[in-house]
């Protein structure tokens, strides 16, 4: 080749000696069949603010199936590859039977050929990670900026809500980049959710203070979610698959129905969050609307059920109009007393008992459970379900908790390290403890720090520390 890239041109003289046949190509490796590209020119959107550094502004132009290039097949891969070979020269080129012979017998490796020629081959570009991929952000603009002249169209166009009521960021870089991350983040949710009829606006306290007035929104960096009525104020992780997860139980009716065994198998499983069930004569019982417009104040936090079905509420042991309040990690429920009650009554029975003795620490509602706390000072156990130790230790949890269910000052909250991996770190050195074993203390929820570490080795002993007054005073102190 010349240096242009063109065919070089022979000159006079004697014949070109041949260059010797090029060395066969191995055939590639069936566990590595190409490397991974650099992800430097994709945008890969974060699902959560404190996955590290930012990452920069959106391209906000549409993206088109032809926009960038496309990666090359993989080289050396007979299926990959077959767009990239050329076609073998007939003429030169020789068939199998002539090589072997027209009467050989096929062998081992022809056989597998033949077979997988009868059961089909996979089709080019067919991955084996498909229907398991993630969505990543396209680049068009879904969240809306919400001001006087347009909150109204806004409202009128979905059916549900989610307005992030911020302050408008600093100047610096690190607070210019951090509004753009949770941007973007709802950014990705929209782009979920589009066909679901969610939409996602920002409201700025400064620049709309009208508007967020008029709305009630008070609390700055905080989530807002409307539908119909009901105005519900997020509590949960800043992450785009925990809020999704939210919105998705948003767009679910606020009582669940249950019609038969199965369904009462669901419900009974359910444990580690509060839960209520009524039995009601149909859906057109005005005490099953008062039940309903109930649930719609605490939903989606906490979930409601309810029964037709005279033989499910046999097993229930309820009667007709009366509802049942579970505690989380309670096995018998509380009866609401003075049926049947309106809408009024139930409220504010839940809401006197909402906070369970025993609570487990969710993103989806992470942060109303921590600021829920007693006089300042949550009693703290870290433990990991899936551990057998941590196991044993929760089960020794629920049983002190169910042996001390009416003792108002006691309140336990749970944390599963594993649902919460970004924060292992933060708490093992804000705490100086170790969350590969189960720990138990007292934290300080004004300072966060650990005012009494209590056990080395937990599923030893933590009745004596837990079950009594006393005891239960001395760790408070």
């Amino acid at each position: 080749m010349g240096p242009g890239g063109g065919r070089r041109v022979p000159t006079s003289g004697p014949a070109p000696v041949p260059s010797p046949p090029p060395a066969p190509i191995p055939p590639p490796d069936p566990f590595t069949l190409g490397s991974v590209g650099s992800l430097s020119g994709t945008q890969q959107c974060p699902l959560s603010t404190a996955l590290g550094p930012s990452p920069p502004r959106p391209h906000r132009e549409p993206l088109t199936p032809d926009s960038g290039p496309r990666a090359p097949p993989c080289p050396g891969h007979p299926l990959l590859d077959q767009e990239s070979r050329p076609d073998p020269d007939p003429a030169t080129s020789m068939g199998t039977a002539d090589r072997m012979g027209a009467a050989a017998v096929p062998g081992p490796r022809l056989a597998l050929l033949l077979l997988l020629l009868l059961l089909g081959t996979p089709r080019p570009g067919v991955r084996g990670e498909d229907g398991l991929d993630f969505p990543e952000y396209d680049g068009v603009d879904r969240v809306v900026n919400v001001n006087a002249k347009n909150y109204k169209n806004i409202f009128k166009k979905y059916e549900v809500l989610a307005l992030l009521y911020h302050e408008p960021p600093e100047d610096d870089k690190a607070s210019q980049r951090q509004f753009e991350m949770e941007e973007l983040i709802l950014e990705l949710a929209a782009q979920v959710l589009e066909d679901k009829g969610v939409g996602f606006g920002l409201v700025d306290s400064e620049k709309d203070a009208a508007v967020a007035k008029k709305l009630g929104l008070t609390e700055e960096d905080s989530i807002y979610v409307f539908k119909g009525d009901e105005v519900i104020e997020y509590d949960g992780e800043f992450s785009a698959d925990t809020l999704v997860e939210f919105l998705l139980d948003v767009l679910e009716d606020p009582v669940e129905l249950i019609e038969g065994e199965r369904e009462l198998q669901a419900f009974e499983n359910i444990e580690d969050e509060i839960k209520l069930i009524g039995y009601f004569k149909s859906k057109d019982s005005e005490h099953y609307k008062a039940y309903e417009d109930a649930a719609e104040e605490f939903h989606p936090y906490i979930p409601f059920f309810a029964t037709f079905d005279s033989k499910v509420a046999k097993k229930l042991t309820l009667k007709l109009n009366e509802i049942d309040f579970y505690e989380a990690f309670m096995e018998e429920p509380v009866t609401i007393p003075d049926k049947p009650n309106s809408e009024e009554e139930i409220v504010s029975f839940v809401e006197e008992h909402r906070r369970s003795t025993l609570r487990k620490l969710k993103p989806e509602s992470m942060y109303e459970t921590w600021e829920d706390d007693m006089d300042g000072i949550h009693i703290v156990a870290f433990a990991e379900e899936a551990d057998p130790d941590g196991y044993e230790f929760l089960e020794t949890l629920k049983s002190v908790a169910q042996d001390n269910t009416d003792n108002p000052d006691l309140s336990i909250i749970w944390i599963d390290p594993d649902d919460f991996p970004l924060l292992v770190p933060y708490w093992e050195k804000t705490f100086d403890i170790d969350l590969s074993a189960p720990q138990i203390g007292v934290v300080n929820v004004t300072d966060a720090r650990v005012t009494a570490h209590l056990l080395q080795d937990p599923p030893f002993g933590v009745p004596s520390l837990l079950a009594t007054p006393s005891a239960h005073s001395a760790l408070r102190t």
